[in-house]
């Protein structure tokens, strides 16, 4: 199993629409990438103030790193980093594998 973490900063500017735009579209790539095994996401709410900027976290599963390099470059995703880049002032991506 490997996880895909994904942290976004939006850029101050971004409308709360485009925000929501945004959610929608990175929830709806497990319908479109099978190597996908599960998607959740949510927003900060940390009592800690120590997100740095970053609202929004993404956290994928894919069987394993195959699953993960086969995500990377399909076209869906790719789209997908096309629609966030104009908005993200900041993306933090980490994958691991659990326990290890």
């Amino acid at each position: 199993m490997l996880r895909h973490v994904v942290l976004i900063r939006f850029k101050p500017d971004t409308a709360p629409a485009t925000i929501r735009e945004i959610e929608a579209a990175f929830s709806a790539l497990p319908e479109k990438i099978a190597a996908i095994q599960a998607l959740e996401w949510g927003t900060d709410c940390s009592a800690e103030d120590k997100a740095q900027g970053f609202t929004h976290c993404f956290f994928l599963t894919f069987a394993d790193a195959a699953g993960r390099d086969a995500y990377l470059p399909h076209p869906d995703h790719q789209a997908f980093v096309q629609r966030l880049r104009p908005r993200a002032d900041q993306v933090l991506v980490i994958d691991y594998v659990p326990g290890s």
